[in-house]
């Protein structure tokens, strides 16, 4: 199984190293980071680059599409080349996904129109605006188009796709491997468990 993730300036690391360490750890996976060039790409942080490996056009048919988000998703709407290299790779993936905001990006490149999905919390309204049904779920499964909701579900998804396209024992190894055990230290991971006023602040860091 071959996994293409684009980067573009300002995503969210996060997003897609979480999925990243899951599916690369699988056996006889392959994920790749891919842009509309080869070379270093600058987080939303600022401080932080991954490496595209190759670029859009040499890797036009993948397995799997996984999108991240960030702050400049935005900006990324804008970008034709990958909006067209999303919505081409999708007629031929076995799954296309995203994490975060990364669901605007498939939502441009027309993939969302009449699906289930979902993204961060603070934007979730906005996927009505690709035609979307937003729902509130960590992870989205409708058909081949999978969405997951902001930065650490992409790990949950992942080892969701990762039962799904191979079997649960390597998923469930693969978990163990990593020790994905959560255990947060504040129940503050959602905005129905977190504290009054919580939600403007956490909304200020992502801006």
């Amino acid at each position: 199984m071959h996994v293409a993730i684009p980067l573009y300036p300002r995503f969210t690391a996060l997003d897609a190293v979480g999925p990243y360490t899951v599916l690369a750890f699988a056996p006889g996976w392959r994920v790749t980071f891919v842009a509309p060039e080869t070379g270093p790409v600058l987080d939303d942080r600022g401080t932080l680059t991954l490496t595209a490996a190759a670029r859009l056009a040499d890797l036009p048919r993948p397995d799997m599409i996984l999108v991240p988000g960030g702050v400049g998703t935005l900006d990324a709407l804008s970008d034709p080349a990958l909006v067209g290299w999303i919505a081409a790779a999708h007629e031929h993936a076995r799954w296309t996904t995203s994490v975060c905001s990364g669901s605007f990006l498939l939502g441009a490149a027309g993939v969302l129109r009449g699906r289930r999905a979902t993204t961060h919390w603070g934007f979730l309204d906005r996927l009505a605006e690709f035609g979307a049904e937003p729902v509130s779920e960590r992870v989205v499964a409708d058909g081949t188009v999978v969405t997951a909701a902001g930065v650490s579900a992409g790990i949950d998804m992942a080892l969701t796709l990762l039962a799904e396209a191979a079997d649960p024992t390597t998923a469930q190894a693969v978990q163990l491997a990593i020790e994905y055990d959560p255990r947060p230290p504040f129940g503050a991971g959602s905005p129905k468990t977190a504290p009054a006023g919580l939600a403007e602040r956490a909304l200020s860091l992502i801006g």
